[in-house]
């Protein structure tokens, strides 16, 4: 339950602050928040920092099989773990955001800035690094369980 919680609150921040965005915002205005942070608006018809422009819909289709994907297995039950759930609700939440964009607008909508120089992204280009990082973890975890209990057989 825990991980379709998680997407769903993803997906619905995402999409809300996307569309207060473009609701609020001009096309390139940059709005300074914090010295580490701006709100600037841009579309982006590509991927990641605007690599391959024009492909907004097969990264779409992307999108759905990677969550295809994490639901297949988390049906197997091979992503399993409550570390794990938050991981892969982020990634999924942050994905059908982003392609929820790409489906109905052709683009996706980016706006926050940290740093110079860092790029732009959203709420779900976020969430989907914070799964990754959730799920890295979970990896280690899972990893160093498996260790103690092969040295522990092992002993005995």
């Amino acid at each position: 339950m825990l991980f379709y919680i998680i997407a769903a609150i993803v997906m619905i921040i995402d999409q809300a602050s996307k569309r207060l965005v473009r609701l609020y915002m001009e096309l390139g205005e940059s709005i300074p928040v914090h010295r580490l942070l701006q709100f600037t608006y841009i579309e982006n018809d590509g991927m990641a920092r605007g690599l391959f422009p024009g492909y907004a819909r097969l990264f779409a289709l992307v999108a759905v099989l990677f969550v295809a994907g994490i639901l297949y297995y988390r049906k197997k039950g091979e992503l399993r773990g409550t570390l794990m759930d938050i991981g892969t609700g982020f990634m999924v939440g942050g994905a059908v955001g982003n392609a929820i964009d790409r489906i109905v607008l052709g683009t996706v909508t980016d706006f926050l800035a940290f740093g110079s120089g860092r790029g732009v992204m959203n709420i779900a280009d976020l969430a989907i690094n914070i799964g990754v990082l959730f799920m890295i973890i979970a990896m280690i975890q899972n990893y160093v369980s498996q260790k103690s209990k092969s040295e522990h057989v092992n002993e005995g």
